[in-house]
């Protein structure tokens, strides 16, 4: 799965860095407030890279003891910081530059410079997309792609998703821009256009900001695998009862699990103490993203309690 994520992110990181300098290259040239957006977008998804691979590598990080746990959320801070990127630079100056041109439009220069542009642009970042749609697709399993991004742990791929399909969509809107005023005569059309990409990039940043919330609060695995280590827990003898299972994901790949069990009054200490590290080694051996479990023996009366 990391794997995957950094080959999304550093073809994506490439893909915008390219871009990011043909369509200044063609707002320069052509004047076009459109173009302009669509290169402060470029360049903010490029800086968004920039932060994710720095959250991949912090996470990667051992355990110390500020952080005994590990800094796995590290990635989970920097997809925020992400969306609040996109929101503040990317949105804000897109809207700024479109209000600015429609306010005072100006003529657009050599209109095919921006269409070839803005082509090539689309295939960048339509190449792009594929590969981080596919490994998206992948990861996501058995779920829907809704459901996958709500309940996918590793905030990277959605992320880069996201802003693949934001900068396709922004595109098309330049295109349609630029192509309006140049043959309407209504040059209020490129500003417009930046409007609407400033707009899908806030809209962006928002949804983002929403998805990655909860994993930086402390969002619980999914259910399959609660529910799997109940039923483990259920099938060792010495088990009464199966309190609670509180789950944390630490990071993509490191659950922290905390299991209260009511266990039989019979049991010694010394047998208590081997079942639970088999009840550990079990655990861990069914689900790998598992790194801590600790568990706690505690009677049925005193939860319900």
């Amino acid at each position: 799965m990391a794997g995957s994520s950094k080959k999304v992110v550093f073809a994506a990181l490439i893909g915008n860095g390219l871009i990011a300098i043909t369509k200044f290259i063609a707002a320069t040239i052509t004047g076009s407030s459109a173009m302009f957006s669509e290169g402060i977008h470029s360049v903010v998804d490029t800086g968004n890279q920039v932060l994710l691979l720095h959250g991949m590598k912090k996470a990667k990080k051992p355990p110390d003891k500020r952080f005994p746990f590990g800094h796995g959320k590290e990635i989970y801070f920097w997809s925020f910081a992400v969306a609040i990127l996109i929101f503040a630079v990317g949105s804000g100056v897109s809207l700024y530059e479109g209000i600015r041109h429609t306010m005072h439009p100006k003529p657009i220069e050599t209109p095919m410079v921006n269409y070839i542009v803005l082509a090539l642009a689309l295939l960048f970042e339509g190449a792009a997309w594929y590969l981080a749609f596919s490994e998206f697709t992948k990861a996501k399993g058995k779920w829907g792609y809704l459901e996958a991004v709500k309940r996918g742990k590793d905030p990277t791929m959605f992320v880069v998703l996201f802003e693949d399909s934001a900068a396709m969509l922004g595109i098309v809107v330049a295109f349609l821009g630029v192509f309006l005023s140049s043959h309407t005569g209504v040059y209020q059309f490129d500003g417009i256009a930046s409007i609407i990409i400033g707009l899908i990039l806030g809209g962006t940043a928002i949804w983002l900001a929403y998805e990655t919330k909860g994993l930086l609060i402390g969002e619980s695995a999914n259910e399959k695998v609660i529910n799997g280590i109940r039923e483990i827990v259920k099938t060792y003898e010495g088990v009464e009862h199966v309190n609670e299972v509180l789950t944390m994901h630490m990071g993509p790949d490191f659950i922290l699990v905390n299991i209260s069990i009511d266990f039989r009054d019979d049991i010694s200490a010394g047998d208590l103490e081997i079942m639970i590290g088999r009840l550990d080694q079990h655990i861990k051996d069914t689900f790998s993203n598992v790194k801590r479990i600790f568990v706690e023996a505690e009677s049925r009366r005193s939860i319900s309690s």
